[in-house]
């Protein structure tokens, strides 16, 4: 991380790609990509194949600085090559793209209407540190809220301000990510208590430091915009949660100054069998509505 990634993640135009599946959500973008469970019999086999399918979007020539800002990789992505070289190297040494880290190990079961991260090992900091010397410049941690509970939203945020304190103490810049979930009841009441409690993280953090929010898309438009203009927030990013790319985009575009950091809504229509022209087709085109959503 220096003062040019941090300017650029602060203005820069474009937005961030999620190409983080774990091992429990890569069946499915498998799947979607048009490749079936009985292809593979192993979680190695897995990991093979959904990486060649991210090698495939993240060297295609429509991947590409000022429409992607930034990408978010799953561990196993970093520790392997794009190209002859670390896939986080490969980001920011050949594309100038900001390389992000999915950091937790997944989600706890439910407990007052909230999804918190799994424990993290004592090692973390070691795994930081080794992200560093790879070239990351953030991390990325998930959580889910799926009821308005104010005790369990509390409990969520809390949670990733903790771990977003030792994330900046290592020199990365976190992507704080409460996803609340599209089919809660009460969404529009989890966005209120969620931004209650996101002011009060902010509050928590030393001077001088900064996150990244990674929030669902409001059901009011600019509903987080503050967040957009605080000395504390580098961008206010968007997940797209569920929601298709269309919708995605059309939600997005009422909320100024958010940009998108979506997964399943960029990848929606891309397939195995398309040819190298028809796959950078529907990858130019996806890259091309996202990033114009992300300027409004």
């Amino acid at each position: 991380m220096n003062n040019e990634q941090i300017e650029l993640m602060k203005n820069g135009e474009g937005f961030i790609a999620a190409l983080d599946q774990s091992g429990g959500s890569t069946p499915k973008a498998l799947e979607r990509y048009g490749i079936q469970n009985d292809a593979y019999d192993s979680e190695e086999a897995m990991f093979d194949l959904v990486h060649a399918m991210r090698v495939r979007i993240m060297t295609n020539r429509s991947f590409a600085r000022p429409r992607v800002l930034g990408a978010i990789l799953f561990e196993g992505t970093m520790h392997r090559d794009a190209d002859g070289i670390r896939s986080s190297r490969y980001l920011w040494e050949r594309k100038g793209i900001l390389p992000f880290l999915k950091v937790d190990k997944g989600l706890a079961d439910e407990t007052n209407g909230v999804q918190l991260m799994k424990p993290f090992a004592d090692d973390l900091d070691d795994r930081l540190q080794e992200a560093l010397g790879l070239g990351v410049f953030g991390t990325k941690m998930r959580s889910v809220i799926k009821a308005n509970s104010q005790q369990g939203i509390r409990s969520v945020v809390e949670q990733q301000f903790n771990l977003a304190r030792q994330i900046l103490a290592n020199g990365l810049v976190p992507i704080v990510e409460p996803e609340i979930d599209i089919e809660a009841e009460d969404k529009a009441g989890c966005e209120v208590n969620l931004r209650e409690s996101l002011r009060d993280g902010l509050a928590s953090l030393k001077e001088g430091t900064a996150v990244v929010f990674k929030l669902t898309l409001p059901e009011e438009a600019g509903f987080y915009s503050e967040f957009c203009d605080n000395q504390r927030v580098l961008r206010v990013a968007a997940l797209s949660g569920g929601y298709s790319q269309a919708e995605s985009n059309t939600r997005l575009t009422v909320n100024q100054k958010m940009i998108a950091s979506f997964s399943r809504a960029l990848t929606e229509y891309l397939r195995v069998s398309q040819s190298d022209a028809d796959f950078t087709s529907a990858l130019d085109h996806a890259i091309g509505s996202i990033a114009a959503a992300s300027a409004t």
